[in-house]
């Protein structure tokens, strides 16, 4: 089933030095210093790094077709979760201690201030969001609560029952925003996704609530703790910087949620699950979701970019995430950074991957011959 160019044994996979790859996120902290205080060109450092570096590092160290043991047991991952619980507190370190110092720094303009904190928003959104998705899908309390904590700094606490409650059970269907539509371009999806996936959340948990005969202004209701996190950033960030301090901030929050909204969009752009009538849709198998085993960007997305096997096997850790042969499921091109930066550009985009999604379609759905009419009889009124 998977591609094996070599499978890893857990003799191997559970060395420190195999898990030493994945710490490479740590290596952007010092940019963003950098940038803080030297000013000028260096505050365009981590944008460039963790685009364009990581980009170029990919064309060079290639594809990875290796699968680690998929059921290796939770203690020999220890190096492998170390790093995703040790960045929250080093995120939250860092965003704040520069809330504080660059409102101060004189030898910063306002545009060197605002392009620094936009890089900051690259790497709380690339690997502090990427970091809360692998936690939020872990049944250990303090993992959960890093997972709200990183999402708080970026002020997009719902998207952890977006994700858990919505996407995951509707993914490839039209009740999932979060499924970019065939030809629908980045521009469009991204208004519609932030409305839809908010409104999704919170409609979920009011579901949950109202199975426990319970309304949805019930303490319970984790929606309270995404508010009262969410304040408690705002307040910490006008206390260390003040209004400055505020619109920094929000800076890098919008462009976390942002850079956060592209890679979703990449992840299932136009990939349906077969509609099997009176509402139902056929399971998630690794064919619903974009694949990529881009080494050097999977290293620094903690294996992100196996997206089919997480959807797949959404219990699985990221070590444990399988690739796949092209005949199991849809391949990008090129790895995220570089996807990203293409999806930012509709026509480009169309040209590189509508080709694909009818490949995808011929290959697995090859007796829907009018997609157009499956479309509008499956979702009469797409959003």
């Amino acid at each position: 089933m998977y591609q094996n160019l070599r499978t890893i044994p857990l003799s191997e996979l559970v060395r420190p030095s195999r898990a030493a790859p994945f710490w490479m996120s740590l290596l952007l902290v010092p940019f963003a210093w950098i940038g803080a205080i030297y000013g000028g060109w260096t505050v365009f450092l981590l944008p460039v790094v963790s685009w364009y570096l990581f980009s170029a590092l990919d064309a060079v160290f290639g594809r990875d077709g290796t699968n680690a043991y998929p059921d290796a047991p939770e203690e020999g991952l220890y190096w492998y979760r170390a790093i995703t619980v040790i960045w929250a507190p080093l995120q939250f370190c860092l965003l704040f201690s520069l809330i504080w110092y660059v409102p101060q720094a004189d030898h910063l303009n306002s545009l060197e201030r605002i392009v620094l904190f936009f890089g900051v928003g690259v790497i709380t959104g690339t690997v502090g969001i990427n970091y809360s998705h692998e936690l939020m899908h872990q049944k250990n309390r303090m993992e959960r609560w890093m997972a709200d904590l990183l999402l708080a700094m970026v002020h997009y606490s719902h998207f952890r029952s977006e994700h858990l409650l919505v996407h995951h059970r509707y993914v490839g269907t039209p009740r999932d925003a979060v499924t970019a539509r065939y030809n629908e371009g980045f521009h469009r999806f991204y208004p519609r996704v932030l409305k839809q996936s908010l409104q999704s959340a919170f409609a979920a948990e009011k579901q949950m609530l109202a199975r426990r005969n319970l309304p949805w202004h019930d303490f319970s209701n984790p929606f309270f703790k995404y508010w009262g996190l969410q304040l408690l950033m705002l307040i910490l960030a006008f206390s260390l910087g003040g209004w400055s301090g505020l619109g920094l901030f929000l800076v890098q929050a919008g462009t976390a949620v942002w850079q956060l909204e592209l890679v979703n969009y990449i992840e299932h752009y136009g990939l349906t699950r077969k509609h099997l009538g009176g509402g139902k849709y056929e399971h998630v198998k690794p064919q619903h979701s974009w694949n990529a085993d881009h080494r050097v960007s999977n290293w620094l997305l903690i294996n992100l970019q196996r997206h089919s096997d997480h959807h797949y096997k959404p219990d699985r850790r990221y070590p444990v995430l399988q690739t796949y042969a092209d005949a199991e499921a849809p391949q990008l091109p090129y790895g995220y950074p570089v996807m990203t930066m293409v999806a930012m550009v509709p026509p480009l985009w169309r040209r590189v991957m509508n080709p694909r999604v009818r490949r995808w379609r011929e290959m697995y759905y090859p007796e829907i011959t009018d997609w157009n009419a499956y479309t509008k009889a499956t979702n009469p009124s797409p959003a």
